[in-house]
């Protein structure tokens, strides 16, 4: 069995779901890291629920750890969503047909084993080198936040690890979440006209909304798939008991904007849907709490960490999707390269699994970045 295969079985054993603490996860890649000699420096926070979550910071032999500047910096988070109790697998890995499954073995710690992997197989690394290990991806880049917050990471080049079927992706979408909550009155069901449900004035909020979609599905961006910024009512809730019209109705609001449109674009255009509503009812009130605000971005196609990731791993640069911690790196990295081995098609879910077969070229790829030469 393969060293990349060993470690990414050890990892997917590892419960690391983004409400536990991601230490087990660190501390087994630390002890590949001493073990090749490299500095370590860990940053711990505690959670909204107290938990410790820790980020890494590491440097090969005879490098400074609290240098933010680097030349080039390999960046992996270290939680998975949760995973379904009847996913009996999810922590048993399994190799079947060349393919190794379990929770986590594609987002991402498959990018970790073939990092830690490389690390293990390669004996002089360059200068300027980071490994960069994160806590709470997941939920929202939160370690990746608190690390740049820091001043602790400044990189020229950063590749951050995501699967990507080992295409580099130079471009991603971006990912804002928003809770949107509608106002009514509360009356005895039996008397309807002496309130306002809020559930119904919430659905005619999220008819104007489904229609918006369309709207911005005009506005192209050719690089992505789909090429246009996506809108998803993801979670709905409102009501106290089936005899009650309802006073309050809350629904949260997803959008994933294409790089360049600019950041107020959809909290405008449902403003102005909730303003037509009250042009029909003066007592229309609703509010609106953003969450979470991550930005795309998006390297040119003649940047040269693009060029170079191009010709090591043979295959043309690709978009993304999805969010990911390229979006906060943005601010402190010159060049930025979304790559890694297995397809999100697969992750967050029971199918999840990688190929073994990218998982060691990854790790040929990555022993080429970090080598000398």
């Amino acid at each position: 069995m393969s060293n990349v295969v060993e470690h990414l079985r050890n990892m997917v054993r590892i419960p690391s779901v983004s409400s536990l603490s991601n230490r087990p996860i660190v501390e087994y890649a630390g002890e590949t890291l001493r073990k090749a000699q490299w500095q370590i420096r860990q940053m711990s926070y505690k959670d909204a629920a107290g938990v410790e979550k820790v980020n890494l910071i590491a440097v090969p032999p005879g490098q400074d750890a609290g240098e933010p500047s680097a030349e080039l910096a390999f960046v992996c988070h270290t939680d998975t969503v949760p995973y379904s109790s009847d996913w009996t697998g999810a922590t048993n890995p399994l190799v079947k047909d060349g393919m190794l499954h379990g929770c986590g073995a594609c987002d991402v710690k498959g990018f970790l084993a073939c990092l830690l992997t490389a690390i293990d197989e390669t004996s002089k690394f360059a200068h300027g080198l980071r490994l960069i290990l994160t806590a709470d991806e997941e939920v929202g880049c939160v370690g990746m936040a608190h690390l740049i917050a820091s001043g602790r990471i400044r990189s020229k080049r950063a590749v951050v690890g995501e699967p990507t079927s080992l295409h580099p992706a130079r471009a991603g979408k971006g990912y804002y979440l928003a809770e949107i909550t509608v106002f009514g009155e509360e009356a005895h069901s039996a008397l309807p006209q002496k309130g306002k449900s809020a559930i119904y004035r919430a659905a005619r909020l999220i008819t104007g909304i489904e229609e918006l979609a369309s709207q911005l599905a005009k506005e192209q961006h050719t690089f992505f798939r789909p090429g246009f910024t996506t809108i998803n009512v993801g979670t709905i809730r409102g009501g106290t008991a089936k005899n009650v019209v309802p006073g309050q109705c809350s629904f949260q609001l997803e959008w994933r904007p294409i790089p360049g449109q600019p950041i107020d674009t959809v909290p405008t255009a449902v403003s102005r849907v909730a303003e037509k509503l009250r042009e029909f009812d003066p007592t229309f009130f609703w509010k609106m709490h953003t969450t979470r605000q991550q930005g795309g971005f998006e390297m040119s196609a003649s940047c040269e960490l693009v060029r170079s990731m191009e010709a090591l791993t043979g295959r043309a640069a690709i978009s993304i999707p999805f969010g990911s911690e390229a979006s906060l790196l943005a601010d402190v990295a010159d060049e930025i390269v979304v790559f890694g081995p297995g397809d999100m098609q697969s992750a967050h879910s029971s199918r999840e699994f990688v190929p073994v077969s990218e998982l060691n070229e990854a790790v040929a790829i990555l022993r080429s970045l970090m080598a000398i030469g």
